[in-house]
């Protein structure tokens, strides 16, 4: 390993270097890098290879009572800059964090949008069925134009990922649907209070299905889950059997997702964005002959025209944005997944619920008591305290 370096008053060359501090005092020339050849590495040592060249990226030359000290950094050829073993954040880190921070508050802003506009529809076209069907048709075709054009890569799937990913779609059909028709019953902030318990419902699932076991704490965080949820149910004013149904059959549904989700895309190479999109397909395409069978083409037309008529041309938009913002704050929740760790995006998720609450009492007005505002937020707490675990 061959290096020329120029420090002021310190010229270094040659193999084995030699330091000459032209200074008054003499500088005993010493060699601060070992000769390879000569003495052989000791255990603690690490190798360093005769191969590459060899940067120094700091020098500094002191002197303490007994020995020069030398102090060098160093790094080899290939690599683009000394490893940092202490603290502090590289570029790359804190682009990292503001890419992660941007998908959450998109997810979060997404995610409050879809619940407005969806929230209108079902007050006007009181149709979940229809409804669900076209958030995923909408999502399905945006990402089918989007592979078409190569706006987006088209992932490569086979067979397998299809059937493994079938129970997923099935799981995630039953939610979407079963979350639309709470929210046709009751005011969005209740469904979305009793769908914070979902936590509960993932700790009880794997307890009795899978036969995992959890930590205590994990046990006792689920208490103040069920007992906020409670409370708030019972002070609803106005509650419907419905409507609190259709919430806890999403829990449970989405449960079931996330398991077969983890046992079925072990070894798949999908991205998060294309994940979803396969998700939506498959999704739209079991969903489509029930929608038929439980409301009907008749009843969908009669409801479209009184909305029409009710709400005006407007009402064509909310349609479109609510398909529109389903798809696109799905699609980031799952990019961000990409990014992120499961316990990071289960803490993300309980503040995209608080957003959601929050902004639908203010926008709709829907009237809350104290007692209620209370268990909402024991439930919220619990679901935080479940993600720390």
């Amino acid at each position: 390993m061959n290096s020329l370096i120029r420090q002021p008053g310190i010229g270094i060359t040659g193999s084995d270097f030699v330091l000459r501090q032209k200074h008054a005092t003499p500088f005993q020339p010493r060699s601060f890098l070992p000769s390879l050849s000569k003495e052989k590495k000791p255990k603690t040592c690490s190798l360093v290879s005769v191969q590459k060249s060899l940067h120094l990226a700091s020098l500094c030359v002191g002197n303490s009572r007994r020995v020069d000290l030398v102090k060098c950094e160093a790094y080899d050829a290939d690599k683009s800059e000394v490893e940092n073993g202490g603290g502090g954040g590289t570029p790359s880190e804190a682009a990292k964090k503001a890419k992660i921070g941007l998908y959450f508050a998109t997810w979060w802003a997404l995610n409050v949008v879809f619940n407005i506009y969806n929230k209108k529809v079902l007050n006007a076209y009181p149709y979940p069925w229809i409804t669900s069907t076209l958030s995923l048709a909408c999502g399905s075709l945006m990402m089918l134009i989007s592979w078409a054009t190569r706006i987006a890569e088209a992932p490569k799937t086979d067979i397998e990922f299809w059937k493994s990913l079938f129970p997923v779609a099935v799981a995630h059909t039953i939610g979407h649907v079963a979350a639309t028709v709470s929210m046709s019953k009751v005011a969005v902030s209740f469904t979305h209070i009793i769908k914070s318990s979902e936590p509960a419902f993932s700790v009880l699932v794997s307890r009795f299905l899978l036969g995992e076991t959890f930590p205590s704490s994990v046990y006792l965080s689920i208490i103040p889950i069920i007992g906020g949820c409670a409370l708030t149910a019972v002070t609803e004013l106005n509650f419907n059997m419905i409507g609190f149904m259709g919430a806890m059959i999403s829990n449970v549904a989405f449960v079931l997702r996330n398991i077969f989700s983890k046992r079925g895309m072990k070894g798949k190479s999908v991205s998060g964005m294309n994940y979803y999109a396969c998700l939506s397909i498959l999704s739209l395409a079991i969903l489509t002959p029930f929608a038929i069978a439980v409301e009907g083409p008749q009843l969908w037309a009669a409801g479209w025209q009184t909305a029409l008529s009710q709400v005006g041309p407007q009402f064509i938009w909310w349609v479109a944005a609510q398909s529109v913002f389903y798809h696109l704050y799905n699609q980031v929740s799952y990019m961000s997944l990409d990014e992120i760790s499961p316990l990071t995006f289960s803490i993300g998720n309980t503040m995209k619920r608080i957003s959601v609450i929050v902004s639908s009492i203010i926008i709709f007005h829907t009237p809350i008591q104290p007692i209620n505002a209370l268990g909402a937020g024991i439930a919220i707490l619990g679901t935080f305290l479940y993600s720390q675990f």
